[in-house]
């Protein structure tokens, strides 16, 4: 063999692998890209009341169900929190399934003193009147705390409290006056204000009878003619 010809046939080996080499990129190429381009098959969301799951799902950029990768659970997370809808957002992904927990910024109370709804984060709004409605002032000392157990109350317990009425004596300066929807009025003080989620089943031992529950000192119904 000429040393020509040996070069010629070298050269032909040495083409031969690079083409497969390309073709091996190539096809690495399309399957990355169909894995990357693959869509996010099913949503499923938990933990919301206030918001439809379609309204959750556009906040979130997902209602054209797109590229599950190119949304991953961080991304997903984080544009959920930037609404400022929610207090917390937790999202996982399964194959292609996503997974979205959430907890609703809900309105807790109407302050008259400063005309806005304050929300769960704590936060002031504008909006509609909600009950509860804040009917009086309440000091600076004490008015953080107040929101503090007012953020505490169950939101089907937050339903039934119609007004609440700042209202200090001589033995606890951080005691308030609650108006039910039912007809009842509660006295809670900050320390014991959680003891409001009890009241349906405190409120079942009078067999519908209306008057006062005082929960400020002790459990004490007394009632009204």
């Amino acid at each position: 063999m000429s040393k020509k010809n040996y070069k010629h046939k070298k050269r032909k080996i040495k083409y031969k692998n690079v083409f497969k080499f390309f073709l091996f990129v190539a096809i690495l190429f399309i399957v990355f890209k169909i894995i990357i381009d693959m869509p996010i098959t099913n949503i499923y969301i938990e933990g919301n009341s206030i918001y439809k799951d379609q309204e959750i799902i556009e906040l979130a950029k997902l209602e054209d169900y797109p590229s599950s990768i190119k949304n991953n659970s961080f991304i997903v997370k984080k544009r959920l929190k930037d609404s400022g809808n929610f207090t917390s957002v937790k999202v996982t992904k399964v194959f292609g399934k996503v997974y979205i927990s959430v907890t609703e910024n809900r309105p807790v109370f109407y302050n008259s003193n400063t005309s806005k709804v304050v929300m769960l984060d704590k936060s002031e709004r504008d909006g509609d009147v909600v009950t509860p409605y804040l009917l009086n002032y309440v000091p600076d000392t004490v008015y953080p705390k107040f929101v503090d157990a007012m953020c505490k109350v169950n939101p089907e317990i937050l339903t039934r409290i119609s007004d609440i009425e700042y209202s200090p004596n001589t033995v606890d300066t951080e005691r308030f006056y609650l108006t039910m929807t039912d007809g009842n009025y509660v006295y809670l003080t900050i320390n014991n204000f959680t003891r409001i989620n009890n009241y349906i089943e405190m409120i079942k031992q009078f067999q519908n009878k209306k008057g006062i529950l005082y929960l400020d000192s002790g459990e004490y119904f007394e009632i009204k003619n």
